[in-house]
């Protein structure tokens, strides 16, 4: 089973508790030595279930939407960020330069594109700026992959 990731950045505490809950439950049925977790692993969910797959025993393949992705992360992450990029069983690039919203959906794209099923934390609201993450789940949803939204119930951005 190959399971990607999308997801609102910037959630409070009190909601990555809840979503990291949420994106644990979904992994649950899933034998670790068969599933791969594809992710763009920017802060947020996209790192959460990341590190919720190799701590269980499963392989993350990594996305890289353009080569100064990393660069627009925020500073605090991009340790996390190198080390999980170092686990990546594999890593996949748009072969774009500018980390732009473009590129963004482009490599959501690229990652829909890889997996049987989408993860995605999603409030269920339009996206606030191209290849937000309404934008992914309207792509996967048109590809025909499943798409499931771990959203905590009365939970707000």
């Amino acid at each position: 089973m190959r399971i990607g990731i999308t997801g609102h950045r910037g959630l409070t505490a009190e909601i990555e508790e809840q979503v990291r809950q949420l994106l644990g439950s979904s992994l649950a049925s899933e034998e670790p030595s068969g599933l791969t977790v594809v992710s763009c692993i920017a802060d947020g969910p996209d790192t959460w279930l990341a590190e919720i797959a190799l701590e269980r025993g499963a392989q993350l393949e990594v996305v890289i939407p353009a080569d100064r992705y990393r660069d627009g992360l925020p500073n605090w992450h991009r340790p996390v960020y190198d080390r999980l990029l170092e686990s990546a069983a594999a890593v996949h690039g748009t072969g774009l330069v500018e980390s732009d919203s473009a590129a963004h959906m482009a490599g959501s794209e690229l990652l829909v594109q890889q997996v049987d099923k989408l993860l995605a934390v999603w409030d269920g609201l339009p996206a606030r700026g191209y290849g937000g993450t309404a934008d992914v789940v309207t792509y996967a949803q048109q590809r025909g992959v499943p798409v499931e939204a771990p959203w905590p119930q009365e939970a707000q951005r």
